[in-house]
């Protein structure tokens, strides 16, 4: 028999924003969990506005808040204000889980801090995310995805071609969305220890940890002393099975054949080049490795005779491992990830969203709802929480409340 959602009945206050945080709070609410946003009165979470900042995609859609506020609902708070920092206490109070990315000296100057809402609940998840943790000269330093994790663990520098191009640039929540998950498994840690110990605790992550994870093996390899190759272009590739190559209608497929003295003379077959098997310089991988720079010339000539659809049916057709190098147009017809629900339909639409990348049998995910307006929940929020009409219009009198 399928399960209600894993996490229904829980609480969840994500006072956040730009988009680690409150991603976070996102999967929790896919599993079934009560999310409730927290954002300024008047134009509310600046990052509703994101779409509209330069360089990014024209759409009558809010894109951005589609996907991070989906299945939440709002309310809107002025937390400059004493009244609406007793009002967050008070909400707080009956939560499972609080999410904040304000930083330290933020949430001491709001009242908001762990030491400050515990004591109202001692069961409480309190869940904080910085750009470089919540220590040292950097703790109150603001931090996103380009400069906290992309910039700071050295992915920005290792990924370029070799040292004289250019840095390469991120895109938007490109490292923000991995940290949710790093966020989520925080959270979800406590509240497992929560269920073995009946206490609450403080959680956190931050940008600058998740960045030299991602970069951990070669972080890790720096870390012990290990000597370092000059960084090689993909034209002087040390090893043409891994490589990528560009096909004729400018796709590009990358190889990644690791077994490669079992996979080589199929590979020659495909590329229609069986000369190449008993070709001494190719014959076995010392020989390939050797004379990389020659393979890798042949291999780009062959690849641009066919385009990448072509390509795809004869090499998945001789079970050799690879890679399409994807472009945005492909998702939205991606039959691979509609069929395993990575792309979604929101609720009472045919609009796709991109699901949470985790899955638990027999546990089903809520299907995607639209995003609130701001402060659409104030009302309900406020009355859910012991509110009478009354205070209600005085705090919307006040402007503590929109």
């Amino acid at each position: 028999m399928e399960e209600k959602g894993i996490f229904e009945g829980l609480k969840v206050l994500d006072c956040a924003s730009f988009i680690a945080a409150p991603a976070a709070a996102t999967v929790l609410s896919d599993f079934g969990a009560d999310v409730i946003k927290i954002e300024p009165p008047g134009a509310g979470d600046p990052y509703r506005n994101l779409p509209n900042l330069p360089g990014y995609p024209h759409s009558e859609h809010n894109f951005a808040w589609l996907l991070e506020a989906r299945n939440k609902k709002s309310i809107a708070l002025d937390l400059s204000r004493p009244e609406g920092q007793a009002v967050l206490h008070k909400l707080a109070a009956e939560a499972d889980v609080f999410i904040t990315n304000m930083p330290p000296q933020v949430r001491q100057k709001l009242g908001i801090t762990y030491d400050h809402l515990a004591p109202t609940n001692e069961r409480l998840i309190y869940a904080s995310f910085t750009g470089y943790g919540e220590k040292g000269e950097e703790a109150n330093k603001p931090g996103f995805d380009s400069n906290a994790y992309w910039a700071r663990s050295g992915l920005m520098d290792l990924v370029r071609a070799d040292e004289h191009t250019t840095p390469a640039r991120s895109v938007a929540g490109m490292g923000d969305h991995p940290c949710a998950m790093a966020f989520y498994g925080a959270i979800v840690t406590a509240l497992y220890k929560r269920e073995r110990t009946g206490k609450g605790s403080h959680v956190s992550s931050n940008l600058m940890a998740n960045g030299v994870w991602a970069a951990s093996v070669l972080a890790q390899a720096k870390l012990v002393g290990a000597k370092f190759l000059p960084r090689r272009t993909r034209e002087n590739a040390l090893n043409a099975v891994t490589n990528h190559y560009q096909c004729q209608d400018g796709r590009w497929l990358i190889l990644s054949l690791l077994n490669e003295d079992r996979q080589w003379p199929t590979l020659a077959k495909c590329l229609g080049r069986e000369d190449l098997i008993g070709d001494p310089r190719f014959t076995h991988k010392k020989d390939r490795h050797a004379n990389s720079l020659e393979l890798v010339k042949i291999f780009d000539a062959v690849f641009a005779t066919k385009p990448l659809a072509e390509w795809r049916k004869i090499l998945d057709g001789n079970g050799l491992v690879f890679g399409v190098v994807g472009i945005l147009d492909d998702i939205p017809n991606d039959k691979q990830m509609i069929e395993n629900e990575v792309l979604v339909p929101f609720e009472n639409d045919t609009m796709l969203t991109i699901s949470s990348p985790i899955w638990v049998d027999g546990s089903k995910k809520v299907q995607p709802r639209k995003p609130p307006g701001i402060g659409e929940h104030s009302d309900e929020i406020l009355r859910n929480a012991g509110y009478d009409e009354a205070a209600i219009r005085k705090l919307r009198a006040s402007g503590t409340v929109a």
